[in-house]
């Protein structure tokens, strides 16, 4: 069991960026015939993302292969910084994290495999999801109790949000 995370570390977070399959997804990835690939996200995942960008917390996504239903579910979230094909997570989050004039303990990393324990490792706090690789798993600091692409991303969101003082919108 990891010990849990102060209140003002969360607070303290500026950007909450993340893998996408495997975290945003349950990692399956549905290619057709004709080779249109689908994934399917989570609303609840969705809605967090959307409370924190109206809190002013920056998010972003670094996904290690490039896909169009990344691009689209990205857009219509309006996620200011879409990362793809990255397999280097560490060296894209420490770039993003020097745009933004951020440093390691004002951000959130969340990923489940073994190109994300770097950056897990790196990040103020990291998070990994029950079924992670064991890498990531032993890497995190928080191990969220809902799986990936079913509400994982947003149980890191209330946390930040929590300790921001932000209460859920009736």
């Amino acid at each position: 069991m990891k010990a849990l995370i102060p209140p003002a570390r969360w607070a303290a977070i500026r950007l909450f960026a993340m893998d996408v399959d495997g975290i945003l997804t349950d990692g399956t990835i549905h290619v057709s015939s004709d080779g249109v690939e689908t994934k399917t996200f989570s609303i609840l995942d969705g809605m967090g993302l959307v409370q924190l960008r109206k809190a002013d917390v920056i998010t972003a996504w670094i996904s290690g292969r490039a896909s169009g239903a990344t691009s689209v579910r990205a857009e219509e979230l309006k996620i200011p910084h879409l990362v793809q094909g990255r397999v280097d997570k560490i060296t894209a989050l420490k770039e993003l994290a020097a745009t933004l004039k951020l440093t390691a303990d004002q951000i959130v990393y969340m990923g489940d495999d073994d190109i994300d324990t770097a950056a897990i490792a790196w990040a103020g706090i990291g998070v990994s999801v029950p079924d992670a690789m064991p890498s990531p798993f032993t890497a995190a600091d928080y191990i969220t109790r809902r799986p990936a692409g079913k509400g994982a991303v947003r149980e890191v969101c209330e946390h930040i949000l929590a300790a921001r003082g932000h209460t859920p919108h009736a």
